[in-house]
């Protein structure tokens, strides 16, 4: 089986191919640090999580970049108003990297509950403002860019194939564009590289054109090509980034180098409510840390991955307790195997089940394959868990060797690759309580009440209890060695 990643660059699936055998290098535009990070930054986080855990499980050695965005990225997405990080600065009355130390430590816990992977470099925009403008200076040299009071912009017209990501017409973006006129520019689709900082303004840097800070664009070509080379192998990040974003990145990177940026873009889609984009400018988003109130992070990263990177997903209560209900039934079913374990003494079930799982396996691995099929490949998952509850409801005779190799395929496949299954969720509910272990610790001390009085002959209450605790659902086994217990 062949790993197929569909290229925004080439609008088709494409077999892939690292630049270096056994080696990756991936980039990951992270977030601006401005605020909380909302249900929108999971779709993507946990998106390009699963794509660098995959490329592991496939055996790649996996160099993960994603930046930290902390000046630059201004109110309009392009060239006009207010740095977003200084303007949330001022209404919180504090320093710019204050408010970026807050946020980015809100980020990074909310990744980690979510079960994300910790990228291996995160750069920062503000250390790397040295080579920002190297960049630019080579961009002036070269002819591509040109400074205009102050600030430095990229001229696009002289760039044959600006658009090849979006698949927009340099033409057509100036006759259609509702852009502001800027007297500065040649062109109205031309973009910043370097602005001028203007009186009041914070966040600024000594630079050859004057005082001033880098353009948004500006910082993720410098920071990958820093860390993965001027040539890589995927860049990813939302939707809304191909143009200008990605775009930008493409027309300034290559021209400077020569040579092709990223190898093969991926886009994941947006979270939308009641079908409209969710976003802070909209006013209709959901912060992750407000989600973790009523749902788990689990549950969260489960909603999100029973449904394709590249779709759009709408956010709902209603959604996310389905998805609460289908991780548990998950959970349970881990948590019955994991009882068993504890009691087996069979020794049948070997040779079927090692065919089963290697079915599972390879169905899990194609829908993978398949540009990251998430939703498929949970789908497999669902599909052995059934097999499994009958194995348990069914078949006293299993060996422990089938348990063990059930459970390390729920480890390997739902665990290391998908990361909604770890050792900790697996004892709780989806919900956060610590429902399992004290139901455990429940039906333990009925057992024991049992067993008690069987010892004090007392055989009608033992019955009873018995009896009460198979209509509650709990089978309960006597044995040679111990009492045994287990769900229905």
């Amino acid at each position: 089986m062949t790993l197929k990643i569909y290229n925004t660059l080439t609008r088709q699936k494409e077999i892939f191919t690292p630049l270096e055998e056994g080696r990756v290098g991936i980039y990951v535009c992270g977030p601006t640090v401005y605020d909380h990070p909302h249900i929108g930054h999971a779709k993507s986080y946990v998106s390009f999580d699963i794509v660098v855990r995959y490329l592991r499980h496939l055996g790649y050695e996996v160099r993960y970049v994603q930046n930290i965005t902390d000046v630059g990225h201004l109110t309009d997405n392009a060239d006009s108003g207010e740095d977003k990080i200084e303007k949330r600065a001022k209404l919180e009355k504090v320093e710019p990297m204050e408010l970026v130390e807050m946020y980015m430590r809100s980020y990074y816990e909310d990744m980690d509950e979510l079960n994300n992977l910790r990228a291996d470099i995160s750069p920062r925009a503000t250390g790397h403002i040295p080579e920002q403008i190297d960049l630019v200076s080579t961009l002036i040299d070269k002819g591509f860019a040109y400074e205009s009071n102050q600030s430095v912009y990229f001229n696009v017209s002289k760039l044959k194939d600006y658009g090849k990501l979006s698949g927009r017409k340099l033409e057509e973006q100036e006759s259609g564009a509702r852009i502001e006129i800027n007297p500065e520019k040649k062109n109205p689709a031309d973009f910043a590289l370097w602005k001028k900082a203007e009186s009041g303004h914070i966040m600024k840097w000594n630079s050859p054109w004057g005082v001033g800070f880098p353009g948004w664009h500006l910082e993720c070509s410098v920071m990958s090509m820093k860390y993965l080379g001027e040539t890589f192998d995927i860049h990813g990040g939302g939707l809304e980034n191909v143009f200008p974003h990605h775009e930008c990145e493409i027309a300034q990177s290559e021209t400077a180098n020569e040579q092709p940026f990223a190898r093969y873009w991926m886009h994941n889609n947006m979270v939308t409510v009641d079908g409209q984009k969710m976003g802070k400018s909209l006013g209709n988003f959901v912060t992750l840390k407000d989600a973790f109130k009523k749902f788990s992070p689990l549950t969260i990263r489960f909603f999100v991955l029973n449904t394709h990177y590249s779709s759009p997903i709408d956010y709902s209560d209603e959604a996310l307790e389905a998805a609460n209900k289908g991780l548990e039934r998950l959970y349970n079913t881990i948590h019955n195997l994991k009882a068993r374990m504890e009691s087996s003494n069979g020794t049948e079930g070997q040779e079927i089940w090692k065919t089963k799982l290697e079915s599972y396996k390879n169905a899990f691995e194609e829908a993978m394959n398949e540009n990251f099929n998430t939703a498929e490949a949970m789908a497999v998952l669902f599909n052995l868990s059934k097999e499994v509850n009958s194995l348990l409801n069914t078949d006293e005779k299993v060996s422990e060797w089938v348990l063990s190799e059930i459970d390390s395929f729920y480890k390997t496949y739902g665990g290391n690759v998908l990361g909604i299954i770890t050792d900790k969720a697996a004892q709780h509910c989806p919900d956060g309580a610590d429902v399992y272990k004290m139901e455990d610790d429940l039906i333990k001390v009925l057992i024991d009440t049992r067993n008690d009085l069987r010892a004090s002959k007392q055989w009608d209450l033992a019955d009873k209890v018995r009896d009460r605790l198979s209509e509650l659902g709990i089978i309960i086994e006597d044995k040679k060695e111990k009492v045994a217990w287990r769900k229905k």
